[in-house]
């Protein structure tokens, strides 16, 4: 390039406002990639946002996924959202611990304006376990109370909304909170992220409570106990928010403050076996109230290690998680800015006899970090959320759980880098297969009979139909198209969990079958409708 063209190209960025990306280090872009994917708002817009890497193992034992760690990893140019530990009621602003935790890694998220999370314990907790809650006086107390005088330790949807008020408030103006604050006064996000798993009363047992008996009577039906009970919740959860926000110091900080719940999403077991109601709070019209209740949810696509759910099987994640397309939709009507994103995990408990890898050793398999690798891309590209969020238990350490973090982050970074899957990501939609039905089709509400919950390709190694919980899926394959026929392009993404598949046939909806390699960590391809030819994406 001569000294003329140079001198053009430059005043051309200057007055686009491009000079920084032009001269910048490849993880300036990406911190600025990072800020600009955050902050793109989840609905309204012709393109989604790009995804995200994050973690629950937050670093606070030693050798773990530390904000130090983050830190080094956004320096090389990884699309992490940095997350720490959210600061305990009573940490203290002067342990030399903490301050060597967040002080450096939070000042530089500051320096480079980075959006961040703040990972905790279940806030509410405090309502069953601090006696200042717990022994309230039964009109004031917040956990369930039975008819007999009895108070559990478990939260009620009908006890009095300002302990959940005032609870929250602690939490937000924690000493250390305070002082992050001051470190950091302008970030453009805080997720403030729950582990959202304290005991809870559920609608089945909503008798119990002697609150709801004296309001709503002994008479009342399955449908009507789950409503109110889903109305209860939203009224105390967002009291709880309201409560931490309130804490804060920093309107800034209250500004940009969203709150995500794990789980806090509608039922992937939706439809499987006649009590899965039980173990939801559907009601007539909403799937679940949790989208009313939280800015955002973390649900889980697990592999479980306690009960018989596999990544090969079609009892598995990669089929659940279908169930979780049409609640999307829904939840982005009841609350457009909601922010989704999934955890991950594996089942990894090594000291645990039901771990997991445990399991499928014994199975003569082995579970490797390209196996895992290519199930969370099933996740991703079936959900396409903002964030994927590891789980590895709190004493992990690095050696033990980064070989199985690192395939996310590849995950995550060729969406970004690669061109063609940033344009299927951003702009694609996700293409039904409406050739066969979802197996799980038990007490399916009306209003949801006809919506789109299968996405699967039929392949040439499906097994013979029916299909039990049980059956082996060779090969899990889906689509995303994007523009109108006759012009439409597919992006096709397959993975095989036991091992390389070669020559598979996959029919893709309105254009055929296909022939490619499936590998074991995930094989992209393209089609083109016009030229109908068939690309690999490297």
């Amino acid at each position: 390039m001569n000294k003329e063209m140079k001198k053009l190209l430059i005043s051309l960025a200057i007055g686009l406002g491009l000079i920084s990306i032009i001269y910048a280090q490849p993880a300036v872009r990406v911190w600025t990639g990072i800020r600009i994917e955050a902050l793109r708002p989840s609905t309204g817009t012709d393109l989604r946002p790009l995804p995200l890497a994050a973690h629950w193992n937050l670093g606070e034992e030693k050798d773990g996924f530390s904000p130090a760690y983050q830190m080094k990893m956004l320096d090389q140019g990884h699309y992490l959202l940095p997350w720490f530990l959210m600061p305990n009621v009573f940490a203290q602003t002067d342990d030399p611990r903490w301050l060597t935790y967040y002080e450096a890694a939070i000042k530089r998220a500051a320096q480079l304006k980075l959006p961040i999370s703040l990972v905790s314990t279940q806030w509410e907790h405090l309502l069953s376990t601090d006696d200042a809650y717990f022994k309230l006086p039964l009109d004031r107390n917040p956990n369930v109370v039975t008819s007999s005088g009895e108070v559990r330790k478990e939260v009620s949807p009908f006890g009095p909304v300002d302990p959940w008020r005032e609870v929250g408030a602690k939490w937000g103006s924690s000493r250390m909170m305070k002082k992050l604050q001051e470190w950091y006064p302008n970030p453009p996000l805080i997720l403030f992220v729950s582990n959202n798993e304290h005991t809870r009363l559920e609608w089945i047992k909503a008798d119990e409570d002697r609150r709801f008996v004296a309001r709503y009577g002994r008479n009342r039906d399955a449908e009507f106990k789950r409503k109110v009970v889903g109305d209860g919740w939203i009224e105390r959860y967002r009291a709880l928010q309201q409560g931490i926000v309130s804490g804060l110091a920093s309107q800034a900080w209250k500004d940009k403050a969203r709150f995500i719940g794990y789980e806090s999403f509608g039922p992937p077991h939706f439809a499987r076996w006649p009590g899965w109601l039980e173990h939801s709070l559907y009601s007539s019209q909403r799937i679940s109230p949790w989208p009313l209740a939280w800015d955002g949810a973390s649900p889980p696509f697990y592999v479980f290690n306690w009960s018989t759910i596999t990544d090969y099987t079609l009892f598995s994640p990669q089929v659940e998680a279908m169930n979780w397309v049409f609640m999307l939709d829904e939840t982005y009507r009841l609350n457009p800015s909601f922010w989704f994103e999934i955890s991950t995990w594996d089942g990894n408990e090594p000291n645990a006899e039901n771990d997991k890898r445990k399991f499928y050793q014994r199975s003569g398999q082995q579970y490797t970090p390209a196996r895992y690798g290519g199930m969370v891309q099933f996740g991703m590209w079936l959900l396409r959320p903002r964030v994927v969020r590891d789980f590895r238990g709190y004493r992990e350490t690095l050696d033990q759980a980064e070989p199985y973090f690192i395939p996310i982050v590849q995950a995550v970074d060729r969406v970004h880098q690669n061109s063609t899957l940033r344009d299927f990501w951003q702009k694609g939609r996700l293409v039904p297969n409406r050739a066969r039905a979802h197996p799980y089709q038990t007490i399916v509400p009306p209003e949801y009979q006809k919506v789109d919950r299968w996405f699967l390709l039929n392949t040439s190694l499906d097994p013979q139909q029916p299909w039990e919980m049980g059956t082996v899926i060779p090969v899990y394959s889906l689509a995303i198209v994007k523009g109108n026929a006759p012009q439409r392009q597919w992006l096709i993404y397959a993975h095989s969990p036991l091992g390389l598949r070669k020559g598979v046939r996959i029919n893709v909806p309105d254009f055929g079958s296909i022939q490619m390699d499936v590998t074991v960590d995930g094989s992209f391809f393209t089609i083109d409708e016009q030229s109908r030819t068939v690309s690999k994406v490297d």
